[in-house]
């Protein structure tokens, strides 16, 4: 029996984006994100360059900032 690997593909959601800002400014490598959320490392490194979840940057700011 064939397992369709597309079926369990997890999306990174836009509270999941702002924790790889924090994870990534607390020294975190993007691998390591990645494992932390069981995506591709790909979709840490879209997070960050600005192609998945672009207003994530901003709002981990405004965060980071009140903590």
């Amino acid at each position: 029996m064939m397992v369709d690997a597309r079926r369990y593909a997890r999306r990174l959601t836009l509270e999941d984006a702002i924790s790889v800002w924090l994870q990534r400014w607390a020294g975190e490598f993007q691998h390591t994100i990645a494992a932390r959320f069981a995506v591709n490392p790909g979709r840490v490194n879209d997070v960050l360059k600005g192609r998945l979840h672009p207003e994530s940057r901003s709002l981990a700011l405004s965060r980071r900032a009140a903590a």
